[in-house]
């Protein structure tokens, strides 16, 4: 159910991308360009990272719902998904935290 979630908001982030920016908030963000967009992604992790901090998991869920969704819009911003974030956490599975640091390091 989530992967199909994901794939809806993705193809309506990727609609915004040609829709007029005074009817989406979404489109609004892409004309301003990727350092209003970045600034979102910012503001959203402070604001997730305060809801934490809180030891309210509704506020978290909240908070970490815009983060998802403006990370989102970054990922469509630069011609990206959701599953490709996807791929590389199923890439990951089974490793290691300190097995994955390291192959990264590596190449």
């Amino acid at each position: 159910m989530s992967d199909a979630i994901l794939a809806q908001l993705a193809e309506v982030l990727e609609a915004r991308k040609s829709a007029d920016a005074d009817s989406s908030y979404v489109a609004t963000l892409y004309r301003k360009g990727e350092d209003a967009i970045l600034k979102k992604v910012g503001e959203e992790a402070v604001e997730t990272v305060l809801a934490a901090k809180e030891n309210d998991p509704d506020h978290l869920v909240y908070e970490t719902a815009d983060l998802w969704f403006h990370t989102l819009v970054l990922l469509a911003h630069k011609g990206l998904g959701p599953q490709d974030v996807l791929n590389e956490l199923s890439r990951r599975f089974g490793l290691s935290g300190l097995e994955e640091k390291a192959a990264r390091t590596e190449q």
